[in-house]
């Protein structure tokens, strides 16, 4: 059976709007994270940090009829998927357009584009909301508009799992092709879009899900921006909200190599399943996440004692990261030579919700390439609780070949995969 080939990336982030300057952002220990565009600390009781894309203007990616018709998310997802088209070699085309797909991930949509309609409606009237605020809206328009800038007909699919969106449609991909439904698949997740374009304010705009983290106790409390994010620190207490996109174009093994498309690593492994536990919380035993981490291995062909090193869900919430250091712990801490590496990547940029996964996915992948394995941001006193080793305050020198990546979510969403450079 042929293997799935990772011949393009795409990546807008808190760290840059290229796959280069996020990885070399992540390297250098810059720090996505910042003050949230509307933050007021006398009003919302102290300073709020948000992980916001600074650097984006949709006109640098697309006409301003398309920019007019679509939300942020969406203009995210575009641009990322442009990145990747490119350096997979296929922007300009040479390709069967019915045998080329796309599966999105995404948790909010539009979510943002809703909120200003309603601001509108209630501030200026029913006059005053956006012609096109459905076609912003939907959370499958990212699809649809990477599918209509290409041209495509081949599948097309938007799945909605939370923080596991982009491994999950990643995932879906890789069944699509080994189906033998698709030789080529745009697959990845973005989130966000939920300040202006550019990460700015937007008037006197405040969308509710400003607020909406804060009022469920999800967020963390600082006035320092490197303290308020502390993946697998004893001091962890909460996330900082991010966005931005991940896109990867994943394509039969054969199918690449035919077109002489160069092939920058291997889509090896999925696990995918239910923790059914809490809408929000994990298992504390970490049993269902260790469990999807399992099926990826499985799926991959391979055993725990292959993977090299593992990028973690780890969102610095005191539940979840406890169950994840336990899930981690039951398929990796025991049996190795030597404790398994592991970065906590939100630190850098926050919590990009959809895009994490794809995001963690990707900064591996040029890990792998670049023979270095990035560190866990701002942590400095990782649990005791974990049997493996985090790396911590710089980046670690690491020639590994295979690599898993979590991502869970919201709904008990457990998604791990596993890649691989050869």
């Amino acid at each position: 059976m042929d293997a799935i080939a990772i011949t393009g990336t795409g990546v807008v982030s808190a760290l840059g709007s290229s796959v280069d300057r996020f990885h070399q952002g992540m390297l250098a220990d810059r720090s996505g994270i910042a003050l949230a565009p509307w933050c007021d600390p006398e009003r919302d009781g102290g300073k709020v940090f948000w992980g916001t894309v600074t650097d984006f203007d949709p006109l640098d990616w697309m006409d301003a009829k398309i920019a007019d018709g679509s939300d942020l998310f969406a203009q995210f997802a575009l641009a990322a998927a442009q990145q990747a088209m490119q350096q997979a070699g296929l922007h300009d085309g040479g390709y069967d357009a019915e045998r080329l797909g796309v599966v999105h991930g995404t948790s909010g949509g539009g979510v943002r584009a809703f909120q200003k309609a309603q601001y509108m409606l209630d501030t200026q009237g029913p006059e005053a909301v956006p012609r096109k605020t459905q076609l912003q809206v939907w959370a499958n328009m990212a699809a649809g508009q990477i599918s209509l800038r290409y041209r495509l007909h081949g599948p097309n699919l938007t799945v909605t799992t939370a923080c596991a969106s982009s491994l999950d449609a990643m995932g879906t991909a890789a069944r699509l092709i080994r189906a033998g439904e698709a030789d080529i698949v745009i697959a990845g997740g973005t989130e966000g879009g939920i300040s202006a374009a550019g990460g700015k304010p937007d008037g006197d705009f405040v969308p509710a899900m400003y607020y909406a983290g804060g009022a469920y106790g999800m967020e963390g409390a600082s006035d320092d921006p490197r303290r308020v994010m502390l993946p697998f620190d004893v001091k962890r207490q909460g996330i900082v909200v991010g966005e931005g996109s991940s896109i990867v174009v994943l394509e039969r093994e054969s199918h690449a190599k035919a077109r002489g498309a160069k092939i920058l690593g291997y889509f090896r492994g999925y696990g995918s399943l239910s923790d059914s536990f809490h809408p929000s919380s994990p298992d504390p035993s970490g049993q269902w996440e260790a469990k999807a981490m399992e099926k990826a291995i499985q799926s991959a062909g391979m055993s725990p004692s292959d993977v090299g090193g593992l990028a973690a869900h780890a969102t610095a919430t005191p539940k979840g990261d406890t169950a994840e250091i336990a899930a981690i712990n039951r398929v990796h801490g025991r049996g190795r030579s030597a404790p398994l590496p592991v970065t906590a990547p939100k630190g850098h940029f926050g919590h990009s919700g959809a895009s994490s996964g794809g995001m963690a996915l990707i900064e591996l992948l040029c890990g792998m390439a670049d023979g270095v394995f990035v560190h866990t941001s701002n942590t400095d006193e990782p649990d005791p609780a974990a049997e493996f080793e985090l790396v911590i305050g710089k980046p670690k020198k690491l020639d590994f070949d295979v690599a898993q990546i979590n991502s869970f979510g919201f709904g008990g969403q457990n998604a791990s995969v596993v890649i691989s450079r050869s």
